[in-house]
Parts: C-alpha cells; sequence; structure tokens
C-alpha cells in the first residue's frame, strides 16, 4: 500500500522510538519526541509499538490513501479530517481507498503521530527507521517529506474492513487513564541534576517557583527557555558529560535548555534537573510561547511512575489482543 503526499506541511518525518547503541560513536538516539503518542497509535494498529510512523508537527500534510487501510492517530489534536470528515485521536480508523486525509488548526498540543497498518517501510540505519535531519540519515531519505513523496507501508495479514466504503472509526481506542495528561503550559516532574548544588540559593528558589517560556528558537534537539535567568554560585569547572532526553542545562548567560530527541550525546554545562520519563510526553507537546514550571520528585517516585505506565501499556497490550482477534 501507498501514501502520496500531496502537501507535507511544516515538517513532517518518519520516526520511530530511537536509535540507540551508537551514541558512543556520536550517532544520536533521535526517534520520536513524544514515544508515548508513537506506541499507542502503533497499538492501536497491531504494529510493534517501535514500528515507523509519521511525527507531524503543528501545520498537517495532506495524504492520499492509494488502498484502503486502517491508520491511528495519537498526542496533539491537529484537527485531523478524511474527506473534510473530522477523525477522531486515539481510535482505528478505517479509511477506504482515494481518500484524503487532512489537519487543519492546532487545538492541543503541536505533534500527533500517524502510525499505519503495517507500519511505514523505509530502510533500517543503523538499527532504526527514524529521521535525523541534521545529518540526513533515517526516514525517508534523511530529510522531512515533500510535495510528490509516495511512502510504502507494510504488508497486512488481514484488513478489518468497515462494512461499506465510508470512513470509519473502530469500536476500541485509548482510554482516559492510559494517555498523556496533555495541558497548556504544563507542571513537569523533575529529579536534582548532577550539579543542582551549585547554583546559587536564589536561583535554585527561582527553578521551583518561576514560570519558564519556551521560546521560538527551540526544536528538535531542545527547548529554549526564557524569562527566568539562573546563576551558579560560583564559577564551576566541568568536563561533558552525559546527557539524555529531559536533561535541563543552563548555559553561562542563564536561560535554560531542555535537551530532546535530537540531543546530543554530551554537554558540558551545568545540568540543573532531569524530566522523568512519564511526562517527557508533556514536553514535547508544549508549543513555543507557551510557560513550563518544575516540581520536584524523588528518584524513587519517578522509578515507580515509569513502573507503572510500563504496567498501564502491557495491560492495555493484552486487552488489545482480545480486541483485535
Amino acid at each position: 500500500m501507498c501514501i502520496r503526499v500531496k502537501k507535507p506541511g511544516l515538517l513532517t518525518t518518519v520516526q520511530d522510538t530511537g536509535r540507540f547503541g551508537f551514541q558512543k560513536y556520536g550517532v544520536l538516539a533521535s526517534g520520536a519526541m513524544d514515544t508515548m503518542a508513537l506506541r499507542l497509535a502503533n497499538l492501536l494498529e497491531g504494529n510493534e509499538e517501535q514500528a515507523a510512523a509519521l511525527e507531524i508537527t503543528l501545520l498537517g500534510p495532506q495524504l492520499v490513501f492509494e488502498k484502503a487501510t486502517l491508520v491511528a492517530l495519537a498526542g496533539g489534536n491537529l484537527s485531523p479530517a478524511v474527506d473534510g470528515v473530522p477523525i477522531p485521536l486515539w481510535r482505528p480508523v478505517y479509511i477506504p481507498a482515494g481518500s484524503m486525509l487532512t489537519f487543519g488548526g492546532a487545538v492541543s498540543g503541536c505533534r500527533t503521530y500517524l502510525a499505519v497498518a503495517g507500519g511505514i517501510c523505509v530502510p533500517d540505519v543503523m538499527e532504526s527507521r527514524s529521521t535525523y535531519l541534521r545529518a540526513g540519515i533515517g526516514g525517508f531519505h534523511g530529510r522531512a517529506l515533500q510535495a510528490g513523496d509516495v511512502l510504502k507501508t507494510g504488508e497486512v495479514a488481514c484488513l478489518m474492513k468497515a462494512p461499506s466504503d465510508e470512513v470509519s472509526v473502530l469500536s476500541w481506542g485509548v482510554s482516559h487513564e492510559i494517555r498523556p495528561a496533555y495541558e497548556e503550559n504544563p507542571v513537569l516532574r523533575v529529579v536534582r541534576g548532577p550539579e543542582f548544588e551549585s547554583f546559587a540559593e536564589e536561583s535554585r528558589q527561582k527553578f521551583w517557583h518561576e514560570s519558564f517560556r519556551v521560546t521560538p528558537q527551540s526544536d528538535r534537539m531542545g527547548y529554549r527557555l526564557a524569562d527566568v535567568s539562573l546563576a551558579l554560585a560560583e564559577p564551576l569547572e566541568m568536563v561533558s558529560s552525559a546527557v539524555s532526553f529531559g536533561t535541563i542545562q543552563v548555559p553561562p548567560e542563564g536561560n535554560p535548555i531542555v535537551l530532546l530527541a535530537d540531543r546530543q550525546t554530551a554537554g558540558g554545562y551545568p545540568r540543573i534537573a532531569q524530566i522523568i520519563s512519564v511526562d517527557l510526553p508533556l514536553i514535547a507537546q508544549v508549543k513555543p510561547g507557551e510557560h513550563v514550571r518544575f516540581e520536584e520528585v524523588s528518584l524513587e517516585e519517578a522509578q515507580a511512575l515509569y513502573v507503572k505506565r510500563e504496567y498501564d501499556i502491557a495491560q492495555f497490550k493484552q486487552g488489545l489482543a482480545l480486541q483485535v482477534r
């Protein structure tokens, strides 16, 4: 089955859960900004949860489906519609052959994930199909989609068909209890970073009590925060150290940077905090101009929340397997 790109949208790329095992060689992990949305969209399609899907940012594409298929959208609500008929997120949707999927305004969030039955077929590059734009590797020819591109999808053993040739929403979906709790201007839970105590007391208090604005100079590599400046208690000499998705660094000018999917492999700025895993989907859906705040949790709390989330996903997969049968 093929998908033809009529209009590419602002930034539409092929992503999976990331490229791991190569950071020691300087190769970035990349992958979906909101891996939770990608995983759940794939599970709704009967795909492996790490299968390649489309990450659609703010202004969505126009996509024509050459054959009938099932799709699922998850993440931010960018007003999706098929042939002018609005379709929901977090549910599988049957799309007849020749139909066109379009998007409108961003109702909530800024990134949505489109999973297609069988997954998006692009070559593996270092054990991942994710697009890394700066290096031009992975995904569809290492770049964002363009008008005229044709995407191939994997074969499916059995495609559940709707009773007619009309758009049809299937009966199962992802419950609110499992979905990330997206909201504008979210409060993000963090654990203290290795250099937290090196910051001045006033800056530490600001970090917990002030609101930070996401600037337009933000991208998949990192979100730059403004309006609150943080300072070290005294100059600190550092060697480059490990960073990960959600690490919050503070450069010398004092404006924090939240490192995201296309983060570098190591950083030399003080790390004041680390966003916990279960809240990474929340920062991924924040639009430029919105604000974030930070709330401290312990490492033990962060681990417990992660274990619960993975347990909930496992339970969802078991229930979904019964539905798909």
